[in-house]
């Protein structure tokens, strides 16, 4: 886009236009009133030396009357030239007629003959028309170029409110937010620290799904004023619902103090018309206590730390620690190779085996995702699922996994295959129909297929994970509710959810023999399986004692280092080959 011309240009080219206009009118004047001067000197000039011969003659000039003054005429270009003796007419031009004694014999009279003021004078009516033209041209231009710089004024403005300022709430955009806090930085005392506070307002995305985007904008400006009235340095907005507090204070601790007020006054119900509304907020810290931060430094560490209060400590305030860093390198990392290794097929599955309770026959496998990164080994799932979820791997992650371990099932026709299923998963829309095309693909019952899932897919957005659940369940898979018990609304979600089976969490199964009421509390998860017609499995059964004792409970199904460790096909292969024969395989219909 074309840069425009400067106000001051415009202005500069428009007096000179003007300049140049009025410079012409009055050269103009001066060459006609300098030519009309020079014709007049010119023709006296000549009637002096045409009086001088005709004294030098002796003639009397009355008697030369006709012919001379004719001749005369048509030689110096004067009109109606004659000899008086007595002056007759005012009006006309004289020049007097002496003897050589000096004594006046008459006059000679002639009218001016002004060609140049003549042509002026019948051309009068143009001039004055242009004149004025002119003078109304130059009016038209001073008013147009007042016009423009007006215009181009409001224009810079525009555009410098537009780099700088926010839109919406008028506070200063990111960009004039880095300034300030450099601005802001050196201009401390000594001794005092700057402290920059990212706040995240949570809840805003339910208001605009409420009640409308033009409330959740209404909630913004609202919220953007009561940074105002704060007794901050300044405050900036940097995100479509994330604002900067920028202040100085004695101490980190006087900063933490005053933020926490501040963030208070922030979430007080704001009232729009009769309707009043709830929003929280959730608070990076970070602090300038030296000069070896710069804005754009102090900007990522307050933004960390934002980070880490998102993870852990959603509605609360976090400041930010040097180990943040790594950590955060670290998550770049693990994103960064997770790609890869997606792209590059470098996963594998390995797989664990699901026994009856006697420990005899082999049910089923679970799948569980591996990863040897080549730099780092082994990297747990615990480690690099989360950071799939945060950064919208877990939908393409988990197709691979699908897909892996309905193509390996094929291998064992008398198995189960179950596979853990994230909340990110449940959440997408085409979960259904890829099950149903990768269940096509591969040749498999969806009987066999177990899809296993924690209290976590079902919290967020029950009435959508209710309809993704049924949406699975009518195709035929199974669904399994993983770690039953460790959550605080289990049974709210088996009244809810068409489950098939319950998994107790292992930390109820590594407990038995050694806590009190761990018994107690098996009994009573086996119970209720039960009552509801559920099939119940033991995960993490690694002693005999506990596979005797959960036997005892009623579990129908157990898996953990007691039986077998997580392994890789081959070694289900040869696990159904050596050591558990075909002939001990369950029968499905059992």
């Amino acid at each position: 886009m074309r840069r425009p011309a400067s106000p001051r240009l415009i202005a500069t080219l428009g007096l000179f236009a003007l300049s140049a206009t009025f410079f012409c009118a009055i050269i103009g004047y001066v060459v006609v009133n300098r030519a009309d001067d020079r014709q007049e000197v010119l023709r006296r000039m000549q009637l002096v030396a045409a009086i001088e011969d005709i004294r030098n003659s002796g003639t009397d000039p009355s008697e030369l009357d006709t012919q001379f003054l004719s001749g005369l005429a048509r030689t110096i270009g004067l009109k109606d030239l004659r000899f008086e003796n007595e002056l007759s007419d005012q009006s006309r031009e004289v020049q007097p007629a002496l003897d050589n004694s000096g004594r006046i014999l008459g006059w000679f009279t002639w009218q001016r003959d002004d060609t140049i003021s003549q042509a002026l004078t019948s051309l009068e009516p143009m001039l004055m028309i242009s004149a004025f033209g002119l003078i109304g041209f130059a009016g038209l231009a001073l008013w147009q170029v007042r016009r423009s710089m007006r215009a181009f004024a409001a224009s810079e403005q525009l555009a410098w409110q537009f780099a700088n300022e926010d839109s919406l709430t008028g506070l200063p955009n990111q960009r004039k937010t880095v300034e300030l806090i450099e601005a802001l930085l050196p201009a401390r005392a000594p001794g005092e620290v700057v402290t920059l506070a990212i706040i995240d307002i949570d809840g805003l995305n339910v208001i605009n799904d409420g009640y409308g985007r033009q409330m959740g904008d209404a909630v913004l400006a609202s919220f953007a004023e009561r940074l105002r009235q704060t007794q901050a340095q300044f405050a900036g907005r940097i995100g479509d619902d994330e604002f900067v507090l920028a202040l100085i204070s004695g101490s980190a601790r006087d900063s933490w103090d005053e933020i926490a007020e501040i963030a208070k006054q922030l979430t007080r119900p704001y009232w729009l018309g009769e309707q009043a509304v709830q929003i929280g907020v959730t608070i990076g810290l970070a602090h300038a206590v030296s000069d070896s931060l710069g804005g754009d430094d102090l900007m990522r560490c307050a933004d960390l730390a934002l980070r880490e209060a998102k993870r852990k400590n959603r509605g609360g305030m976090v400041e930010f620690r040097t180990a943040m860093d790594a950590e955060f390198s670290e998550r770049q990392f693990i994103e960064r190779e997770l790609r890869r290794a997606i792209a590059d097929n470098a996963l594998d599955l390995h797989y664990q085996p699901i026994m009856t309770a006697d420990g005899t026959y082999m049910t089923g496998v679970e799948a569980l995702l591996r990863w040897n990164h080549p730099e780092r080994g082994d990297i747990p799932p615990g480690i690099f699922v989360p950071v799939a979820e945060r950064t919208g791997l877990m939908v393409k992650l988990g197709e691979w996994v699908l897909r892996r371990a309905l193509t390996d099932a094929a291998r064992w026709p008398e198995l189960s295959i179950a596979i853990n299923l994230s909340p990110v998963q449940v959440r997408d829309p085409a979960l259904v129909k890829f099950v149903v095309e990768v269940l096509t693909e591969t040749r498999i019952s969806p009987s066999r297929v177990v899809l296993e899932m924690t209290e976590g897919v079902l919290i967020e957005n029950p009435d959508e994970a209710r309809r993704r659940l049924d949406g699975l369940h009518s195709i035929g898979v199974q669904l399994a509710l993983d770690d039953f018990g460790s959550g605080y609304s289990s049974l709210t979600y088996l009244q809810r959810f068409h489950f098939d089976k319950l998994k107790i969490d292992q930390g109820f199964v590594q407990s038995l023999g050694h806590a009190r009421g761990s018994e107690a509390i098996i009994q009573a998860i086996v119970g209720l399986g039960r009552a509801l017609n559920l099939s119940v499995t033991a995960e993490g059964v690694e002693t005999e004692e506990q596979r005797v004792l959960l036997r005892l409970a009623g579990c129908d199904e157990m898996q953990g280092y007691l039986f077998a460790r997580p392994g890789s096909r081959e070694s289900i292969d040869r696990l159904l080959a050596e050591r558990i024969p075909a002939t001990k395989l369950r029968p499905r219909s059992a």
